[in-house]
């Protein structure tokens, strides 16, 4: 009878099964893992370091390549962040709109997981549903910043814009006939909000198609109960956040417990599990991109109601608007002192966080009073994720690597940041 050896295996560094660069030293007994050694800093962009040599409008661009699944909810948590030290108050409008497009940010993030990991685990049909519905709300990307994927929408003291009266249309071409187009462009006729609030009727279809394709399927049940289980104890002790601590059974959701912008406005529920293990972090995240949709409608429904400014009125934060700009010579001076030399932040240091798709993505901002960070610390939620893989893997076989690192959902770019 053959012997059983131990081998050391590398497991990357390759992009497909790990969203980033990310090389696994593992240890088998066999086909059993009993070891996991990630290594990272493969993919490293110096974004701290890179901040404290910008200007704080600068940087903000950057916070969109850090994971580079949930752009504005990065921008988000820095805004919030300089928002604090300067004492600017963003307006109500803004505020919703901010909430709305992070929850359409959840969703765009939660698609990518779910097709990704359905992909990692070997199904296919997953990956091409989720990019179907995730072109709709890239779409709305692209119509408030111009950018499908680093939108630099949010700024500091507000958004960048109100969100526009009309949606783009798609036009015939040698691709696509007029009849396609058509079906296309059936929800393009009014305005953003129209666009959004038809998106958010037919979304939850969308999700129980997921479910039928996925959450009674055998094979998927045999790939994700039971792999990767931790407890509540280790998932607090570890540094868990967002699906991944919730899945433990532990009800932590920043926007339930320390709410912020319009949050405690809203009414959502935070979904929970029971056992820890991969089975149901999935079920965790389907749930909450049906709380996302719910979120995103309630949002809509004010939107329409409540027009106002979206931006600070505070021209040493926010730029002045360009009518004024080109007719007033006071606001060409702050317009062009804003955008050579930035705004100066007060001295001091501040902390924001945000529930970001992942987990709780924090920004520490210290600032000496220059136009620039004097230091920036960005708690990434994959990064304390990634520390427990070599626990979560250990017994499991080699093929449940790949389905752990899929549950962790886990982007590389807020990792070797």
């Amino acid at each position: 009878m053959a012997e059983i050896k131990n081998y050391t295996l590398n497991f990357g560094p390759q992009h497909p099964a790990a969203h980033g660069v990310l090389r696994l030293v593992l240890e088998l007994d066999g086909e059993v893992v009993q070891r996991a050694d990630p290594h990272i800093g493969l993919l490293h962009r110096a974004t701290e370091k890179l901040a404290e040599h910008k200007t704080f409008i600068q940087s903000l661009p950057y916070m969109d390549r850090l994971d580079y699944v949930s752009m504005m909810c990065n921008e988000h948590a820095y805004c919030m962040a300089i928002e604090k030290l300067t004492g600017v108050e963003v307006p109500i409008r803004g505020q919703y709109i901010r909430v709305m497009f992070d929850e359409i940010t959840r969703l765009l993030n939660h698609l990518l997981w779910l097709g990704a990991h359905a992909l990692d685990v070997g199904a296919m049909a997953v990956f091409l549903y989720a990019f179907r519905e995730r072109e709709d709300l890239m779409d709305c990307y692209e119509a408030v910043s111009g950018a499908r994927l680093h939108a630099a929408y949010y700024r500091p003291g507000g958004v960048y814009r109100d969100l526009p009266d009309h949606m783009p249309k798609y036009s015939p071409s040698k691709l696509r006939g007029q009849k396609s187009v058509d079906g296309l462009n059936a929800d393009r006729d009014g305005s953003m909000l129209d666009f959004i609030e038809a998106f958010t009727q037919r979304f939850p279809k969308y999700v129980d198609e997921y479910e039928t394709l996925l959450t009674d399927n055998r094979i998927w049940k045999q790939r994700l109960v039971g792999v990767g289980v931790v407890s509540p104890e280790r998932a607090l002790s570890m540094g868990f956040t967002g699906a991944m601590l919730r899945g433990s059974g532990i009800a932590w959701d920043l926007r339930k417990k320390q709410p912020y912008e319009v949050y405690d406005r809203l009414d959502f529920d935070i979904p929970v599990g029971k056992n820890g293990d991969s089975y149901d972090r999935y079920l965790v995240r389907i749930e909450e991109m049906r709380q996302s949709n719910r979120i995103i409608r309630q949002c809509v429904d004010w939107l329409r109601k409540n027009p106002g400014p979206v931006m600070a009125d505070n021209h040493k934060i926010a730029p002045p608007k360009r009518v004024d700009m080109k007719t007033n010579m006071e606001e060409l001076i702050h317009h062009f002192k804003l955008f050579t030399e930035g705004m100066h932040v007060p001295e001091g240091e501040a902390y924001a966080a945000v529930e970001h798709p992942k987990g709780e993505f924090g920004i520490y901002l210290v600032s000496d009073g220059a136009n620039k960070p004097y230091r920036l610390k960005i708690r990434a939620p994959g990064y304390a994720h990634l520390q427990a893989l070599d626990e979560m893997a250990k017994g499991h076989m080699i093929a449940d690597v790949v389905t752990i690192i899929g549950t962790q959902d886990i982007v590389f770019g807020e990792i070797d940041r």
